[in-house]
């Protein structure tokens, strides 16, 4: 699994942090913005509440999502606890937190299983080939050694970022010409790693539209061939969102994990939108491990999901964000 972080790691991390909260607070929709003129000198009371559920939907929390967290608030107010709006921030927060906690779930790595295979999947532009660049790094900085599969055919561009990716890491890219058949080139890259004791082999697939089933049904191929080889493989199918797609990422995720069994989810572009709500409707609705989150183009701008984090900067103020800059 991933070991614990180094110093230098934890540093990373802390930036990283700060810069989530930057750009998750930016513009004029984010939470702790609507939150602030929502109750201007005015009590908690019912009516509020109602405005914050449709702010909540604004915000691409997702109508189920939205619904539980203000069940959960008009209990509080019931109870008289929702005095001022710092109160209501408090316990919006806690509920939000309480929404994201159980898909916290960090991708572990069995070492007794060779290759271990992450089969990555997603539409055109969610930036998968980057995040497959990206997990490699981290799993050679954990000294696992891993081998990278030009799953996607289709695209000769997509082969040859893949390509670069693999020397800035240098790792070993097995790939056709464009146009191969994608399963026969994840097959030959699943057959290379065994030989030669790979821990892991990550899979680049095509961008494929959720809406175009005969795409859908390649990739269901490609998880045929490689449980042909280990009834466990892919032990890991990770699906790549761009949040920036609101509501349309969480409709991707659903025809996603209905095709193929999504077992891992990693978001990116939340730096291209202040409405990083998105995660919350993702989790209410499938509950599928959110293994790690972007916010730009460097390997330190994707790191592991963490809710508590995560629900801290959707609610941070422009002045917390600001000081902690």
């Amino acid at each position: 699994m991933f070991g614990k972080q180094k110093p230098e790691d934890a540093a990373a991390h802390e930036g990283f942090v700060k810069r989530l909260r930057a750009r998750l607070n930016k513009g004029d929709s984010w939470l702790s913005y609507d939150l602030a003129n929502l109750v201007p000198g005015k009590k908690i009371d019912a009516e509020v509440l109602d405005e914050l559920e449709a702010d909540l939907v604004m915000a691409d929390v997702g109508a189920e999502a939205a619904e539980k967290i203000l069940e959960s608030l008009r209990k509080s107010l019931a109870r008289k606890e929702l005095r001022d709006v710092e109160a209501l921030r408090s316990a919006l927060q806690q509920n939000i937190t309480g929404i994201l906690k159980p898909v916290e779930r960090p991708l572990v790595i069995q070492r007794g299983t060779t290759p271990f295979v992450i089969l990555m999947v997603g539409v055109n532009g969610a930036g998968k080939t980057t995040t497959i660049g990206k997990i490699a790094r981290r799993l050679r900085d954990q000294g696992l050694s891993v081998l990278l599969a030009a799953g996607d055919t289709f695209r000769a561009a997509a082969i040859e970022q893949l390509q670069v990716w693999g020397e800035r890491n240098d790792v070993e890219v097995i790939a056709q010409q464009s146009g191969a058949d994608p399963a026969a080139v994840i097959f030959d890259a699943y057959q290379a790693a065994r030989s030669r004791g790979i821990d892991v082999l990550l899979a680049d697939t095509a961008g494929r539209l959720q809406s175009q089933q005969g795409l859908m049904d390649e990739l269901a191929k490609i998880k045929r061939v490689l449980r042909r080889q280990d009834a466990a493989a892919p032990q890991e199918i990770m699906l790549v969102l761009d949040a920036s797609l609101g509501q349309n990422a969480l409709m991707q995720a659903e025809k996603f994990h209905a095709a193929l069994g999504v077992t891992g989810i990693t978001v990116t572009k939340l730096d291209g939108t202040a409405k990083g709500g998105i995660l919350l409707a993702i989790a209410q609705k499938l509950a599928v491990p959110v293994r790690f989150i972007g916010i730009g183009e460097s390997i330190e701008d994707m790191q592991e999901f963490r809710a508590i984090e995560y629900a801290d900067a959707l609610m941070s103020t422009p002045n917390q964000v600001h000081s902690q800059q």
